[in-house]
C-alpha cells in the first residue's frame, strides 16, 4: 500500500511539473532590427522624396518595424561619389544613381544612359528581362558589391535648361552646360552639341548666377523644384536623355539580411519606382511644365526642334565610349530598331 502510495504521489508530482512547465514560456528572442540610411541628392519637394519615404512606410510595415529606411534628402549624407564608395565597402547606406556612375564599375552599362536610348517606361521594365542586362546587374554585385535593388525609377526625359532657345544641335555650340562627372554623360552632352561642365547638383543654381555655366539638362520637374526659372529662361524639349535611376546597396549588407527582407527590400522598391514613375511621365512633368511657362520660362517643343538630327548627334557618345556593341545587343534583345 506505501508503495502504491508512493508512486501515485510521484505521478502526480511528474504531472503537476510538466504542465506547469507548459504554462510557462520561454521568452523570445528580441528580434534583429537592421537600418538602411538611403541617400539621394534630389530636394524633399521633389516627387522622388515622397515616393522614397513610401518606399520606406511599405518596408516598415512588411517587416513590422524590423527592417526601416531612413531617408536623406538634398546629399545630407554626402555627395554621390562617396556613398558609392561606402556601398562598396558594405556599408549600410544606399545611393540613388544612374547607369553613367555605374558604367564606371561595368562599362557596358553605361549605354542605359546615352543619348536617346529608350523612349517609353515599358521599355525600361523590359530591359529587367533581357539577359544581358542581368549579366550586368550580376558583375555588378560580383565584382563591385553593388546590388540593384530596382531601376523602375524613371526620372523623365531629360531637357535642356538655357539661356537661349534651342532648335538644333548646333544652337548649343558653345554654351557650357553642367553634368554630372560620369564619362558617359560628358560625353552625351558633347556628342549634341555643348560642352559638359562637371558641377555638383547643389551647385548648379549658384553656377547659373556666376555664369558659370550657361545652362542645365533637367527634367520638367527638377527644374521647378530647383527654382531654376530664376536664373535662367528657356526649357526645351530635346528629349534627350530618359533617366533611369538606379537604387543600389551594398551587397554585402543585402546578403547578410534575412531572405524574406531580402524580398521585400526588392519588391516594395520596384512597386514605388514603377508608381512615381508613371505619375512623373504622365501628370508631374507636364504640370511642372505648365507651372515653369507661367513662372515666365519660354518653352520650345519638341515639334520645334530637329529631333532627328539631335539623334544622329547622339550617336558619337556611343562611339566614343565604345557602347554601340553593348547598344545593339540590347536592341537585340528587345526587338527595338535603332
Amino acid at each position: 500500500m506505501k508503495r502504491t502510495i508512493a508512486i501515485i504521489l510521484l505521478v502526480l508530482l511528474v504531472g503537476g511539473t510538466l504542465l506547469f512547465a507548459a504554462g510557462v514560456q520561454e521568452p523570445q528572442a528580441e528580434q534583429k532590427k537592421y537600418v538602411l540610411k538611403f541617400n539621394h541628392v534630389l530636394t524633399p519637394q521633389d516627387p522622388y522624396h515622397g515616393a522614397f519615404l513610401k518606399w520606406a512606410e511599405a518596408v516598415k510595415e512588411r517587416t513590422n518595424g524590423g527592417l526601416t529606411i531612413e531617408v536623406f534628402p538634398s546629399a545630407q549624407l554626402g555627395v554621390e561619389e562617396d556613398i558609392l564608395e561606402q556601398i562598396r565597402q558594405g556599408a549600410n547606406v544606399g545611393q540613388n544613381t544612374d547607369a553613367a556612375r555605374l558604367g564606371m564599375y561595368v562599362p557596358d552599362m553605361a549605354a542605359m544612359n546615352a543619348p536617346y536610348f529608350v523612349e517609353t517606361l515599358e521599355e525600361v521594365q523590359k530591359l529587367n528581362t533581357l539577359p544581358t542586362v542581368q549579366a550586368w546587374k550580376a558583375e555588378l554585385e560580383r565584382t563591385q558589391g553593388f546590388k540593384v535593388l530596382s531601376f523602375f525609377w524613371v526620372q523623365g526625359f531629360r531637357q535642356m535648361i538655357t539661356s537661349k532657345p534651342i532648335n538644333k544641335p548646333a544652337d548649343l555650340a558653345g554654351l557650357r552646360i553642367r553634368t554630372p562627372p560620369a564619362p558617359i554623360w560628358q560625353e552625351s552632352i558633347r556628342a549634341i552639341g555643348a560642352t559638359p561642365v562637371a558641377m555638383n547638383y547643389g551647385d548648379m543654381y549658384s553656377g547659373l548666377q556666376t555664369k558659370a555655366i550657361d545652362g542645365l539638362e533637367l527634367s520638367f520637374t527638377a527644374t521647378a523644384t530647383g527654382n531654376f526659372h530664376e536664373v535662367t529662361k528657356y526649357v526645351n524639349e530635346t528629349k534627350h536623355i530618359l533617366l533611369i535611376n538606379f537604387e543600389v546597396i551594398s551587397s554585402k549588407w543585402f546578403n547578410s539580411l534575412p531572405v524574406e527582407y531580402q524580398k521585400i527590400l526588392e519588391e516594395e522598391c520596384n512597386k514605388a519606382g514603377l508608381e512615381v514613375s508613371r505619375q512623373y511621365l504622365e501628370e508631374i512633368d507636364p504640370k511642372n511644365l505648365e507651372l515653369l511657362k507661367s513662372k515666365g520660362m519660354v518653352y520650345v517643343p519638341a515639334s520645334d526642334i530637329d529631333m532627328k538630327a539631335f539623334k544622329a548627334a547622339g550617336e558619337a557618345a556611343y562611339v566614343k565610349l565604345n557602347l554601340q556593341a553593348a547598344r545593339d545587343q540590347i536592341y537585340k534583345e528587345l526587338g527595338k530598331s535603332k
